[in-house]
């Protein structure tokens, strides 16, 4: 447990910090490895990142901030997959779109599914009020990342 400020009795400042952020990761960590098992957590990345509009290679790699050629074999490898599609952009020859084809919006919702399960499944044990703090804690870390 983390020391508490004499004053308040709330964890300092420092120590909040670092516990949110490593629970937030692990958090993350295993609910990407306990539900994706036909694509891998960087693919299952740029499906979410297409669901939400098809777009280059170069947007997806800043998006992700990842290296353009890094990007190429990410989605080169979804592509294989039958994930998603690329097309000429009708506006600049030089440039390609990516956009998720049926087969890849399916796996974006069967692997979103699972995550969620996963995550209710670790939920339904605790009690109302601790799933009440839960819910708060939830709408303040969406601040927090908004910001």
């Amino acid at each position: 447990m983390p020391p508490k400020s004499k004053s308040t009795g709330t964890p300092s400042l420092g120590h909040l910090a670092s516990d949110l952020r490593l629970v937030c990761m692990r958090i993350s960590r295993r609910a990407r490895y306990e539900s994706t098992n036909r694509i891998a957590p960087h693919q299952f990345s740029v499906l979410c990142r297409l669901q939400e509009n098809p777009r280059t290679p170069k947007e997806l790699a800043e998006t992700e901030r990842v290296s353009a050629p890094s990007m190429t074999r990410t989605v080169a490898g979804l592509v294989e997959a039958g994930l998603v599609s690329r097309t000429d952009d009708p506006t600049d020859g030089r440039q390609v779109i990516v956009a998720l084809t049926e087969e890849g919006r399916a796996v974006w919702r069967d692997v979103r599914r699972r995550r969620d399960q996963w995550m209710a499944q670790r939920l339904r044990d605790l009690s109302p009020e601790d799933r009440e703090v839960l819910a708060r804690a939830s709408e303040i870390l969406a601040r927090v990342v908004s910001e």
